[in-house]
């Protein structure tokens, strides 16, 4: 049975090791420097950074359970237009991280329906990501849901640069 609840600050240290470990899943294969990797992973992941991010009103956390165990997790961040954009409706989806054994119940979908429905409550009229423009599953994924693309932008991993896709759709 899945269950997705909202975060709050008693969940920072199962997203800190959701995130470090699904982000390692999902990406650690494309970033050459091991060292990097590590790096990214204590500071995107630290307690205190996620702190942080669950105590700011714009960020939107929740926790994915799969038969009570937190499989995977989301965030979405309110009143965030990409770039040159004006759109002060728009949200940017910056995670949705589910682990790999878990991958197969597919569940990414049910939490891109959730966490839409959860951005329009909130007054989001559009949502925009990024995506590695190697993750193919990723990419597949985001254009299943009518996701389409509006540039691109550059994500650093321990200041080494990687390309990334921009999609955004209407919600």
């Amino acid at each position: 049975m899945i269950d997705i609840k909202k975060a709050t600050f008693s969940d920072a240290k199962i997203i800190a090791l959701l995130g470090r470990t699904t982000y390692t899943e999902s990406h650690g294969h494309f970033i050459e420097d091991k060292n990097d990797l590590l790096a990214y992973c204590n500071n995107a992941f630290s307690i205190q950074k996620l702190t942080t991010d669950l105590n700011d009103k714009n960020n939107l956390f929740h926790v994915v359970y799969v038969n009570d165990l937190p499989v995977g997790y989301s965030k979405i961040v309110l009143n965030t237009p990409f770039e040159n954009k004006n759109e002060i409706t728009s949200c940017r989806l910056e995670r949705i991280y589910i682990l790999d054994h878990f991958l197969s119940l597919k569940l990414g979908q049910p939490v891109l329906d959730f966490i839409t429905e959860k951005a329009k409550q909130q007054n989001a009229t559009s949502m925009w990501l990024s995506v590695y423009i190697k993750n193919e599953r990723g990419i597949n994924f985001y254009k299943r849901n009518n996701f389409k693309s509006i540039g691109d932008l550059n994500f650093l991993v321990n200041g080494k640069e990687y390309d990334n896709f921009v999609l955004s759709k209407n919600i």
